[in-house]
């Protein structure tokens, strides 16, 4: 290496490079020739240009003994990337301590170290020049990181100008990056900070930058899942940069929904576990006092036993096809067509287990007019309503169901008398898996799927359902299908229609 750059070589030629443009160069013939330039002027024995786009960075340019990297794709995640795009403007880098396999090829290549200076425009990188040497030799020659710095501002002024640049993209990597990504020096304060940071946290670059790092630092290699005060959550990795200065660069992405959904799941699991289990013990119970104490049973035991075994499985049965039919993206169903809501309804009634039953009062008027749906869904749509009702309310309170219609619509409504539900919930109240508040989600048994189901039901026919308190205490659930017009009923549902 020279003790001092050739700053009248460097001058000369670069004289030589204005000439180039001001007659109509451009792009990668104007680089390559900053590349030359360069090398001799700072003693390397080849020099490269990474050019960084929204999605990764690639090597465009390069001399001498690196020419064999030119095309090769430089990751944006990488570590060995983030180190070059955080600390000093322009900096040494041992050859062997870069990580990967592009270091090691460097090593097996007989280059040793590098110097690297950024090209930035408003501070945001647009590539980087490397000027790599055979030795370990550390020792900086007079000028060479000025030098390096210079070529990198005019490469910059390039894609400022925007004449034949950029080859491959057109913004930084940094700020391209959709998770956030902060680089943390020794001290836990933040380096960088890039717009994704910024928009997961709700902290701007000027709010973060060399202030301590606004969440946990997970040991390097590992993750970390972290709640926010707000109750967001945060997924965030680590890694320590090679070279000096002990940084960290910091990666995180907001799971606040993933999350709820491993909640929700963990809560369907742990529920419908406990519904599956409770029909299938008693059924057990049953069936083996049936087959241990036939004899001795009298015939009255065994037909309660018997009709024990049938209400179980039922409750087996329609559970299950509760299951079933969440899990599905859409239900097959019938042809809407018209029926009879003022007989549908006392049918539906009839269905329904016979402890359920008792409590129901029903309020058809005559001459209701008729409604166009699925007919054989309104006992699904019946049982939900009323199990909920049943569910939340007292033992011996009234159920009532009351049909009406008007000139739209034909509806129905099942009210009761028991723990009501808030204004704010009448709407989550239909959500796949939510049962009430959080206090009370395993107060009361069930997998929370049902209302789910009669709203996908009921809106697959055209119509719609709603929940509201019941005033004097207590909940309404209403199911709105349209009605048959003087003019006919509406044409058939395609499939898929909502």
């Amino acid at each position: 290496m020279p003790e001092r750059t050739d700053l009248a070589t460097l001058i000369a030629g670069h004289g030589r490079v204005i000439e180039m443009i001001n007659s109509g160069e451009a792009g990668l013939p104007v680089l390559h020739r900053l590349l030359q330039l360069v090398r001799p002027a700072v003693g390397a024995a080849s020099t490269a240009f990474v050019e960084f786009a929204p999605k990764g960075g690639r090597v465009i340019a390069a001399t001498e003994g690196a020419e064999w990297a030119v095309g090769r794709p430089v990751s944006p995640t990488d570590p060995a990337t983030v180190c070059l795009l955080s600390g000093a403007r322009v900096r040494d880098i041992r050859v062997d301590r870069i990580p990967g396999p592009v270091g090691q090829e460097l090593v097996d290549r007989g280059l040793r170290r590098m110097v690297v200076a950024r090209a930035e425009i408003g501070g945001l990188t647009v590539g980087t020049l490397h000027a790599f040497y055979l030795d370990h030799d550390e020792s900086t020659a007079a000028g060479q990181h000025e030098v390096m710095a210079y070529i990198a501002a005019c490469i910059a002024h390039m894609y400022g100008d925007q004449t034949g640049l950029p080859v491959h993209g057109d913004g930084p990597v940094v700020a391209a990056l959709a998770d956030g990504l902060a680089v943390v020096d020794r001290g836990g304060h933040v380096r960088l900070w890039n717009p994704a940071a910024a928009e997961v946290t709700g902290l701007s670059a000027a709010e973060a930058l060399n202030r301590p790092l606004p969440f946990p630092l997970p040991p390097s290699g590992q993750v970390l899942d972290h709640r926010l005060p707000d109750g967001r959550w945060l997924k965030i990795t680590s890694g320590e940069l090679p070279g000096p200065g002990a940084l960290w660069v910091v990666t995180f992405r907001d799971i606040t929904d993933q999350q709820l959904r491993d909640q929700d799941r963990d809560l369907f699991v742990a529920v419908t576990s406990h519904e599956l289990r409770t029909p299938v013990t008693v059924i057990k119970g049953y069936a083996d006092t049936l087959t241990d104490h036939w004899d001795s049973l009298t015939d009255i035991d065994r037909r309660h036993a018997a009709r024990v075994i049938g209400q179980r499985a039922n409750e087996l049965a329609r559970l299950v096809d509760r299951l079933l039919t969440s899990a599905t993206e859409g239900r097959p169903g019938e042809s809407l067509a018209p029926f009879d809501l003022g007989d549908a309804l006392p049918s539906a009634v009839a269905d329904l287990p016979a402890d359920l039953r008792r409590r129901i009062v029903l309020d058809v008027p005559a001459g209701l007019p008729r409604a166009v749906g699925e007919r054989q869904s309104l006992t699904t749509v019946l049982t939900e309503l009323c199990t909920n009702a049943d569910k939340y309310s007292p033992p011996d309170s009234p159920i009532e169901i009351a049909a009406t219609g008007n000139d739209q619509t034909v509806s129905f409504r099942v009210s009761d008398r028991g723990i009501g539900i808030r204004p704010e919930h009448v709407e989550r109240a239909f959500d796949r898996f939510w049962q009430g508040e959080s206090g009370d989600r395993r107060g009361y048994p069930g997998a929370g799927l049902g209302l789910y189901l009669v709203r996908r039901i009921v809106e697959q026919q055209n119509g719609w359902v709603s929940l509201r308190p019941r005033a004097g205490g207590g909940t309404v659930a209403e199911v709105r299908l349209p009605r048959v017009s003087a003019a006919g009923p509406p044409p058939e549902r395609r499939e898929g229609a909502r």
